[in-house]
């Protein structure tokens, strides 16, 4: 990665507004090559980010942090995806087992220190792996939440020193869903059962009619975001 005054300069000198989705992705694997990652949790969103890139014939570097609690069903779709696109998945893992994490900090942290917990099974090991690369793509978009409403499509990421591009920022959730379907994209089954955001296993409930879409993450607890993209 070159100069960080050079690249801001360079993000600064463009309208990333009047970009679409599929443009900013091309420009983004233009810019870094392979030094572009895409951060995926297997979400809606980010499987059509997956779909978007191979449609515009980039393989693209999708990764994941196993934190070691996933849904049975995220696992089984990673596999889903890796054999429909061709591309295997890297998979990231934090430094401490399940049960070295529960001898260092106690059975369940997740119950107790969510935002610990986070941060040794997915920041953590999200800095380690993003220090080798140059920019990295997410699925976030503007109507998620009130932390993403002012998000930009394209900027240096201060927390991780590197580009980041949100490609589908500007899209709503129905946006999501209506490209899903067209493209008959594979997804998790669990976003048909109540489940919009789909996190860890112990922190995932489904969302009832009328709450938030991010409630059933970490129920309980002031917290809505596990740290990779903000609180």
């Amino acid at each position: 990665m070159e100069r960080v005054e050079d690249i801001r300069t360079e993000l600064g000198s463009r309208d990333w507004e009047a970009m679409t989705a599929h443009e900013a992705i091309v420009w983004g694997h233009e810019r870094f090559g392979g030094q572009m990652v895409f951060a995926s949790s297997f979400s809606l969103e980010d499987v059509a980010l997956i779909d978007m890139a191979c449609a515009a014939g980039i393989k693209p570097r999708v990764f994941y942090l196993d934190t070691g609690v996933l849904f049975p069903e995220t696992y089984e779709l990673i596999g889903r995806i890796a054999e429909r696109y061709g591309i295997a998945p890297e998979r990231v893992l934090p430094q401490l087992t399940l049960d070295e994490q529960a001898q260092v900090h106690g059975e369940k942290l997740w119950l107790r220190e969510p935002d610990r917990c986070c941060g040794i099974r997915k920041v953590q090991p999200l800095r380690r792996y993003l220090a080798g690369q140059d920019a990295w793509v997410t699925g976030i978009h503007r109507d998620q939440s009130p932390t993403r409403a002012g998000a930009p499509r394209v900027t240096y990421d201060e927390g991780f020193s590197l580009v980041k591009l949100n490609p589908i920022v500007d899209w709503t959730t129905e946006d999501v869903h209506s490209y899903i379907a067209e493209r008959g994209v594979p997804y998790n089954p669990m976003h048909d059962q109540g489940y919009p955001s789909i996190g860890c296993m112990p922190c995932t409930r489904a969302v009832r009619p009328g709450e938030d879409p991010r409630s059933g993450r970490w129920a309980g607890f002031q917290k809505t975001e596990c740290g990779l993209h903000g609180r």
